[in-house]
């Protein structure tokens, strides 16, 4: 039995480099392991360490085990969906490029990703692109919303791959960690890590004039090696971020600004939504949390994304 680690999903064919030899062998997996409980549309993700065996047609491979993940990041295929889908496996960090514009990312999107990181333990930076492009008001917006998640604790940089901006940076964020990167369609991830690495060539597509939105340039889950060191995760773009397995009455537990205050309430089953007594609210009045971020808690709280606006 062979040990690999798996750097491409399909989702019935995966990419796995031999740890010994290097050697990369295109594998599929034993029929079992498909009805074993897993619901996943990937029983088997990029960023796996797998054991294989050779088939009987010497190129190929089939995968019997998965060693247990430290982590994983995962969501809903659709929010409708039960089924769902692991982005990525034993990383280091989650990054989500995020534009303010061409297209728009939008805040609860952010939230969703960080929720799942949270809920996961895994490190979650935000990287704001394309700040070449930006007016002077989508300007003051993106500083608006990098205030918001840095008093919240989250690490966020400007950059711009098209000008090359702050891209020693990112190279210095990636290095020698197992790095998973996400985003809306368009926001230029294969571009940035075409940047970060000159040796890989990743394919990219320009967005849509009509529609300002993204068309997908990477298909499938993939795990590329940096030259500097570490492994970057390239994801498809990803439309809607849908949460799994996260239960209405510890939606709160993976906000920590409002987890940091929530110990002080009245009530120690307070839902931070109309309850005397409640510090997350005084807060947000006194402007401590963030009213963007609180709306957005209260949306996914009630399932009502219409409802909580600023």
């Amino acid at each position: 039995m062979k040990k690999g680690l798996v750097l491409k999903s399909t989702g019935s064919w995966y990419a796995v480099k031999e740890v010994e030899s290097g050697n990369i062998v295109l594998c599929n997996i034993r029929g079992k392991m498909r009805i074993d409980g897993i619901k996943n549309t990937n029983p088997v993700a990029v960023g796996d360490i797998v054991y294989f065996e050779d088939a009987d047609d010497l190129d190929k491979g089939i995968i019997h085990t998965i060693e247990p993940r430290k982590n994983y990041i995962i969501r809903k295929s659709t929010n409708l969906s039960k089924q769902t889908h692991i982005l990525a496996a034993n990383i280091d960090q989650a990054i989500l490029l995020v534009t303010v514009a061409f297209p728009e990312t939008y805040p609860m999107f952010i939230d969703r990703f960080l929720i799942t990181a949270e809920a996961y333990r895994i490190p979650a930076k935000l990287i704001f692109n394309k700040i070449d492009l930006y007016d002077e008001g989508q300007t003051a917006y993106m500083n608006y919303l990098v205030d918001i998640y840095e008093k919240v604790g989250y690490e966020c940089f400007k950059i711009s791959v098209e000008k090359k901006t702050n891209i020693e940076s990112i190279q210095e964020l990636l290095k020698n960690k197992s790095t998973m990167i996400a985003g809306n369609s368009g926001v230029g991830k294969s571009s940035l890590i075409n940047c970060v690495d000159s040796g890989l060539d990743l394919k990219t597509s320009k967005i849509s004039d009509y529609h300002k939105s993204g068309k997908h340039s990477t298909t499938f889950a993939e795990m590329f090696e940096l030259s500097f060191g570490g492994y970057i995760i390239d994801t498809p773009g990803i439309r809607g971020f849908g949460l799994f397995d996260i239960q209405k009455e510890e939606l709160f537990h993976y906000y920590p600004e409002i987890f940091k205050v929530s110990g002080n309430c009245k009530y120690y089953n307070c839902t931070h939504m109309h309850e005397p007594g409640c510090e997350v609210i005084k807060a947000v009045e006194n402007g401590k949390i963030s009213e963007l971020r609180y709306l957005n808690y209260l949306n996914i709280l009630t399932g009502d994304e219409s409802k909580h606006r600023l």
